[in-house]
This record gives C-alpha cells, structure tokens and sequence, in this order.
C-alpha cells in the first residue's frame, strides 16, 4: 500500500472517504480501498462500528475496486 502523508490524506475531498463525515476509511487507490474493507470488518467485530458504516465502506470500496 502507498503511503498517505498527513497532508496529502488532509487534502483529499470528501468523497475519497469511506466515512466522508468523520474523514475515516480514506480510499484514493486501490490498495487502500482492500485495506478499508478488511479494518472495518475487523472494527465491527470489535464493535466500533456499525454494520450500516461498514456496508457503506464496503460499497464505496466496491466501486474503487470494480467489483
């Protein structure tokens, strides 16, 4: 996965967020996309989000990924 620098990640719009509100999940290329998907699996086991977030990064991540 490319590195995201603070700056660049700071930069980015909203809609390259998985959760663009709280500017979580960043997607801007692919690798990042497969990472979003697998951190908030991992955070609703956990229960720090919900099923309904993840649903909606699985979708932006999706849409990124061509699937």
């Amino acid at each position: 996965m490319a590195t995201l620098s603070e700056k660049k990640r700071d930069s980015m719009p909203d809609s390259k967020f998985g959760l663009p509100d709280e500017h979580k999940y960043p997607m801007p290329d692919k690798s990042h996309a497969r990472n979003a998907k697998a951190r908030a699996s991992q955070q609703v086991k956990k229960g720090n989000l919900t099923g309904s977030e993840k649903a909606k990064i699985d979708r932006k991540a999706d849409r990124i990924l061509d699937k």
